[in-house]
């Protein structure tokens, strides 16, 4: 079992810079494969980032690839997501997950684990 809760939330104005953590407890947190998503208002779920376990593989959305950067580090037990050079098409309620399975999948059905959810609005 995982248990995920996600901070750094907030809102900042276009072109600001934020900084998602996520905090995991469970002893197998450095075997998964942790990711990112985010949904807007109205619109469904989608894929962020992600990275393996070891940290050799890393997969980012098109929207956000060269603006973020997702990080972790296993003996923290925590994940993060640095988000610069923000837009208000970011905004959304960005959940961490976590997946036991390889490869890594941009699919939000193959993540067994969710955090409740951290807000960031994008103001123009």
């Amino acid at each position: 079992q995982v248990q995920l809760v996600e901070s750094g939330g907030g809102l900042v104005q276009a072109g600001g810079s934020l900084r998602l953590s996520c905090a995991a407890s469970g002893r197998t947190f450095s075997s998964y494969t942790m990711g990112w998503f985010r949904q807007a208002p109205g619109k469904e779920r989608e894929f962020v980032a992600a990275k393996t376990w070891s940290g050799a593989t890393t997969y980012y959305a098109d929207s956000v690839k060269g603006r973020f950067t997702i990080s972790r580090d296993n003996a923290k037990n925590t994940v993060y997501l640095q988000m610069n050079s923000l837009k208000p098409e970011d905004t959304a309620v960005y959940y961490c997950a976590a997946d036991p399975k390889v490869p890594l999948s941009t699919l939000a059905q193959r993540y067994d684990y969710w955090g409740q959810g951290t807000q960031v609005t994008v103001s123009s």
